[in-house]
């Protein structure tokens, strides 16, 4: 990858940020962590891999996005907005009574939402549904979906992704924003998941490795993934949780804790001065 091209991505994935703050600030209600871990993998692929048509939200041959960590919709309507799919403007109705933008993200092809989201541990079952179904209507077409790693705690998961393994769904990519942190406390504690690549190899994935914040290691990761053939895919993403931001980065943020004025105030300042920063290295 370029370097120009992967400076425009971290720009994207800066502005993103702003968005989500603000809509989370505005709302008084949201996960701010869970959203900030996977912006980067959202923008690399909307801005990057995915075969899509803001123009033409329903067109057939287009890649399909399952967000099963309904959780980080902020991150998802931030980048649909500014991939262009609806107004900007919108965002900052997120979560009010009547907004097309909800806490968890429904099905609404118009606005390129190609799933809902609800209950944990459902998408990657969606997302082999799809996968069958594109292979006789839109054979090009791929399957992205992104969960969360306390997420593949649930036995639905499991069941999911020995569905994909025996129908060979080579269309389908399941990534793992693997943060380490659940509602409750880190995943490690409340239910180990590792050696996580290894399960996955054992469901009949073709596995990789990647970290969730480097664009050129993340453009490797989808690169060797595509060259498998017959089998499906997964990418664990090492992500930081409320990344981008070091209040949240270090835990001084709880998960569950509203921000106060003076904790939106910091944030922004921070965001903003890395915004300075990249634009110096144009």
């Amino acid at each position: 990858m370029e370097r120009e091209q992967q400076l425009k991505l971290r720009r994207i994935a800066l502005d993103i940020r702003k968005d989500v703050l603000r809509m989370i600030s505005m709302a008084d209600s949201g996960h701010l962590g869970s959203a900030f871990s996977c912006v980067d993998i959202l923008v690399y692929l909307y801005f990057y891999l995915m075969n899509i048509n803001p123009d033409e939200p329903g067109w057939r041959e287009r890649d399909r996005f399952v967000l099963s960590k309904g959780q980080a919709c902020p991150s998802l309507y931030a980048v649909l907005a500014r991939r262009g799919y609806f107004e900007r403007q919108e965002l900052w109705n997120y979560r009010r009574l009547g907004s097309l933008l909800q806490g968890h993200p429904a099905y609404m092809t118009a606005l390129g939402i190609d799933a809902p989201s609800g209950s944990l541990g459902m998408g990657i079952g969606i997302s082999c549904g799809m996968a069958l179904a594109l292979r006789k209507t839109s054979p090009q077409s791929r399957i992205y979906c992104l969960v969360g790693d306390g997420e593949l705690q649930e036995g639905s998961c499991w069941e999911a992704l020995m569905t994909a393994s025996h129908w060979k769904l080579d269309n389908l990519y399941v990534i793992v924003d693997r943060n380490g942190l659940q509602m409750e406390g880190r995943t490690e504690e409340i239910k180990a998941l590792e050696p996580l690549r290894e399960k996955f190899q054992a469901f009949g994935f073709f596995c990789s490795e990647t970290c969730g914040h480097d664009y050129p290691s993340i453009d490797r990761a989808f690169a060797e993934a595509s060259d498998s053939r017959g089998m499906p895919k997964a990418i664990i993403a090492r992500t930081k949780w409320g990344r981008g931001v070091t209040l949240a980065e270090r835990g001084d943020i709880p998960v569950k804790a509203s921000l106060t004025r003076n904790d939106v105030t910091l944030l922004l300042d921070e965001l903003n001065k890395e915004s300075a920063s990249l634009n110096e290295k144009e």
